[in-house]
């Protein structure tokens, strides 16, 4: 019993040092699977296996309650230093040019490593933010997303669903509308115009406006614009655009998603199209947090394993610019700095629903299988779930796509 009660304080008053528990204990695990006496070859490790080595403790209630035996105010110095051990340790066994797992579990390391040393330099109104890692600039950045839309379907999976239900909303419409609201490039709207270009009846004006994030990045996507200005008009199509900037990205608290639905719902869209990384990366606890991040990313690096070779520079790009960054984003921050917030399905289903909207079934079934086919790996799964389009790897989510429409549109149209 003064144990549980000791334990409660320490999560009550030391927050920090509970996280670095936690991490102590998920390194323990790591040091007994990893083989650490061949420095040659780096341990072929099965995801379960790296699962447990991170989240399984099969030490007894006691010993467990040994570990937290402190004072809420004792100084955490050899905690501290035995979690930084056990880092060092596992080091050098994790291979950044190896197989998949190795590579995924290096990212993660690093995204560990971030978040100890935040715990450590924490102030008692700090958020959890990763300035002090290694910067990726947004050229690298926007570099590897570049190449992750060339080598993988993801990219270009959730493009193609939104703009099939896109198109089968226009027809009959003599203008369009589109507000994207994280316009951060300009890769989706060109195959939009084209498939727009062939419908019987094509609209005659189409205006975007982007809600842009990043405003050095609005010079580069006002460029490209110009030009699909330009390709428009050989549609017989007039495009206008304007740029509107966000602020800041929508609050942690899912309450704060249904402020912004509700706003979209004043705007009487005929339509609001959905396409995020179908996994939970929003839960409010770090175990459970790490565990979801881990199993995702893993697939993600296994179909990277299959379309690049391990000494590719692509690759390294990828996963260290793109995939790397997001990782630290989900492991190492919180508050305001987690931006890395994606939603399963099942939760934007649930969301949209309270707001008031009715999901639209997709008619592009086939037009997406032959889009996903052309990347050539019978690994990657397509399937509706409830009327959500999703994209996976073997079987585990990876993309989904949703499409709808108001309540009250949906039944007025019937």
């Amino acid at each position: 019993m003064e144990n549980m009660r000791q334990d409660s304080a320490i999560r009550q008053f030391c927050a920090a040092r509970v996280e670095e528990q936690e991490l102590d204990h998920s390194l323990d695990h790591i040091r007994s699977s990893l083989d650490l006496t061949n420095d040659n070859d780096a341990p072929q490790l099965e995801l379960d296996q790296l699962v447990d080595a991170f989240f399984n403790d099969n030490n007894n209630d006691d010993s467990m309650a040994d570990d937290v035996h402190y004072e809420s105010n004792a100084p955490c110095a050899n905690l501290e230093k035995g979690v930084d051990e056990g880092l060092q340790l596992i080091w050098p066994c994790l291979n950044p040019s190896g197989d998949s797992l190795q590579r995924v579990s290096h990212c993660f390391s690093i995204a560990l490593n971030s978040r100890l040393s935040l715990l450590q330099n924490l102030n008692p109104n700090d958020s959890l933010s990763t300035n002090n890692k290694i910067h990726v600039t947004k050229q690298e950045k926007a570099q590897a997303f570049a190449l992750l839309h060339k080598t993988t379907p993801y990219i270009v999976f959730g493009f193609t669903a939104a703009n099939a239900a896109i198109c089968e909303a226009a027809k009959g419409k003599q203008s369009l509308h589109i507000v994207d609201l994280g316009m951060e490039h300009n890769l989706q709207w060109p195959s939009l115009l084209k498939s727009l270009s062939i419908q019987p009846l094509l609209p005659k004006s189409i205006w975007i406006t982007g809600v842009i994030g990043d405003l050095d990045a609005a010079e580069e996507v006002e460029h490209s614009m110009r030009r699909l200005h330009d390709e428009a008009g050989e549609y017989g199509i007039t495009l206008e655009y304007n740029f509107l900037h966000k602020h800041k990205h929508v609050k942690e608290s899912r309450g704060s998603l249904k402020t912004i639905l509700q706003s979209i719902k004043k705007l009487g869209p005929n339509l609001v199209t959905v396409v995020e990384q179908d996994a939970n990366h929003n839960g409010p606890f770090f175990l459970g947090r790490f565990l979801e991040c881990l199993h995702y990313y893993a697939a993600v690096f296994d179909s990277l394993e299959w379309r690049l070779a391990r000494g590719s520079g692509e690759r390294m790009k990828i996963e260290r610019w793109h995939l790397g960054e997001e990782i630290c984003n989900v492991v190492a921050c919180e508050g305001e700095d987690r931006v890395e917030r994606h939603e399963r399905a099942d939760q934007w289903r649930r969301q949209m629903g309270r707001a008031g909207f009715q999901v639209v079934g997709f008619k592009c079934l086939d037009e997406v299988k032959g889009v996903v086919g052309r990347y050539g790996s019978e690994g990657y799964t397509l399937a509706i779930e409830k009327g959500c389009l999703q994209l996976g790897w073997k079987g585990r989510p990876i993309m989904m796509a949703s499409a709808w429409q108001l309540n009250n549109l949906s039944s007025s149209s019937s």
